[in-house]
C-alpha cells in the first residue's frame, strides 16, 4: 500500500498535479485498493488533522506579514539599515541582509521577504551600480532568514505535526537565524575584498536617528510577539492575533499607508494563502495516519539504523535528503510530508524534537534559495528582471555560508537549545 501511494504520488507530481491533491488522490486509491479500511476514513482524518488551535496562528501571522508589506514597512526598515551600513564596503548588500533579519520577525515567510523587501533592496542596489545578478543573489540568500527568526509559519506547522511547543521552537530559531545572517554577511565581506562595490556617502547621526524613528514602531513588532510569549502573557496563537492587530493599527491609523478599502484585498490574499497551507496539512494528515497504522515509520527507522547507528551519519543523510527534496518541492509541503517520517528516526538517535525542528526548517529554507526550483529564486529573478539561469549561477557562492550554518546548527544542539532551555526552564 505504501509503495503504491508513493509511486502514484511521484507520477502525479511529475505531471504537475498540486501537492495537496496528489497526496489526497494517492492515499484514497491506496486505501481503496490495498487496505481493509474504507476510503471514507481519509476524509475523517483530513478534518481531524486540521482541528488544532495551534494552526489558527498560521492565517494570523500571514495577515500580519501582508499588512506590513502593504503598509510600506519595508521601505522604512531598509532606509534605516542603509543609513547605518550604506557607507561601508559592500554596505548596501550588508543592509540587504540586516533588513531581511529585521523584516523576518514580521513576515515569517521567505517568499514574502524576497517579494516585498526584495523589490526595494534590488532596485536600490541596481540604482547604485551593483550587478543585477549579485543583487538578486544576496536577496535570495537573505530571504532564507525569514522563516527561521520568529514568528515563523514553518515552525508553527512543525509544532502542530510533531506536537512540540511552538514557543520553544520560536526560541530555538533565534540563534540559527542570527548565525545565518552572520554567515551571509561574512561571504559578502569576503567577496567585497576583490570587488569595488559602490558605497553611499556617510550620513550624519541625525539622519540615522530620523530613519530609526520612522522604522522604530515597525521593528518593535517581533518584540511585541516574543515578549508576550516569553512572559507567558499569551500563547503563540494569541501572539499571532496580537501581532496582526498591532500591524493593522500601525498601517491603518499610525502610518496611514493602508486604507480601509485596501483591507478586503489583503484579507482575500491572506485567506487564499492560508487555505492552500491548510489543505496541504489536511491531506497529509491522512497520509500520516496511513504511515502510523501500517507501521511504515517504524520500518523506515529500522532500515536506516540497520545501515548505520552513528548519529552523525544519520543526521548527514537526513540533511542531504532534505536539501535535495527541498530544492525540488515546495518547502511547506515537504515539512508536512516528511516530519512524521523523519522525526521518529531523529528521536531514536537522541535528537531533541525542538532541535530537530530547527534542523528541518533551516534545511528547507536553504532549499527555497537552491537551484533548480527554489521559490525565492523565481521571485528574485522576476523582481530583478534577469534570466533565472543567471541568478542560479550568481547564488552558488552563497550556498557555502548557508551550508556552513546548517552544519553548525545540526551538530551543535547546545547552541540551538540554549535559549529554549533558558526561557522555558520552569
Amino acid at each position: 500500500m505504501i509503495l503504491a501511494i508513493a509511486l502514484l504520488f511521484a507520477v502525479l507530481t511529475l505531471i504537475s498535479t498540486p501537492i495537496a491533491i496528489g497526496i489526497g488522490i494517492s492515499v484514497a486509491i491506496g486505501l481503496a485498493a490495498f487496505s481493509p479500511f474504507p476510503a471514507i476514513i481519509l476524509f475523517q482524518k483530513m478534518v481531524t488533522g486540521i482541528d488544532s488551535f495551534v494552526l489558527v496562528a498560521i492565517p494570523l501571522f500571514i495577515l500580519m506579514g501582508n499588512l506590513m508589506n502593504s503598509g510600506g514597512i519595508t521601505d522604512r526598515i531598509f532606509a534605516f539599515m542603509r543609513s547605518m551600513l550604506g557607507h561601508k564596503r559592500a554596505g548596501l548588500a550588508q543592509a540587504n541582509v540586516g533588513a531581511s533579519l529585521i523584516f523576518s520577525g514580521m513576515s515569517g515567510s521567505a517568499v514574502a521577504d524576497a517579494a516585498g523587501l526584495g523589490a526595494v533592496e534590488i532596485k536600490a542596489m541596481k540604482d547604485q551600480g551593483y550587478d543585477a545578478g549579485f543583487s538578486a543573489a544576496v536577496t535570495t540568500a537573505s530571504s532564507a532568514i525569514g522563516p527561521i527568526i520568529p514568528p515563523s509559519i514553518p515552525f508553527v506547522l512543525y509544532g502542530a505535526i510533531a506536537e512540540v511547543s511552538v514557543g520553544q521552537l520560536f526560541m530555538a530559531g533565534i540563534i540559527p537565524g542570527l548565525l545565518l545572517a552572520l554567515s551571509i554577511s561574512l561571504m559578502i565581506a569576503f567577496m567585497g575584498r576583490g570587488e569595488r562595490f559602490p558605497r553611499d556617502a556617510r550620513v550624519p547621526w541625525s539622519v540615522r536617528w530620523h530613519h530609526f524613528r520612522r522604522a522604530a514602531l515597525s521593528m518593535a513588532t517581533p518584540a511585541v510577539v516574543l515578549v508576550g510569549i516569553i512572559g507567558g502573557v499569551f500563547t503563540p496563537t494569541e501572539a499571532g492575533a496580537i501581532g496582526a492587530a498591532y500591524a493593522l493599527i500601525l498601517s491603518l491609523l499610525v502610518y496611514r499607508t493602508v486604507r480601509v478599502r485596501d483591507l478586503p484585498r489583503i484579507l482575500v490574499e491572506t485567506m487564499t494563502t492560508a487555505a492552500i497551507v491548510t489543505f496541504i496539512i489536511s491531506t497529509v494528515s491522512g497520509f500520516s495516519w496511513v504511515l502510523a497504522v501500517s507501521k511504515a515509520g517504524d520500518a523506515f527507522v529500522d532500515g536506516i539504523t540497520s545501515l548505520t547507528s552513528n548519529p552523525v551519519m544519520i543526521l548527514l543523510l537526513i540533511n542531504v535528503g532534505l536539501l535535495v527534496i527541498g530544492a525540488l518541492i515546495e518547502a511547506g509541503a515537504v515539512l508536512i510530508l516528511m516530519t512524521p517520517i523523519l522525526l521518529p528516526l531523529a528521536v531514536t538517535i537522541g535528537v531533541d524534537p525542538v532541535h530537530f525542528g530547527a534542523i528541518m526548517v533551516l534545511n528547507l529554507m536553504i532549499g527555497v534559495a537552491t537551484p533548480p526550483v527554489g521559490m525565492s529564486l523565481f521571485v528574485a529573478s522576476h523582481v530583478a528582471d534577469i534570466p533565472i539561469e543567471r541568478l542560479m549561477r550568481a547564488v552558488l557562492p552563497f550556498l557555502v555560508p548557508l551550508f556552513a550554518a546548517l552544519a553548525i546548527v545540526t551538530y551543535s544542539p547546545g547552541l540551538v537549545m540554549w535559549l529554549p532551555r533558558l526561557v522555558f526552564a520552569n
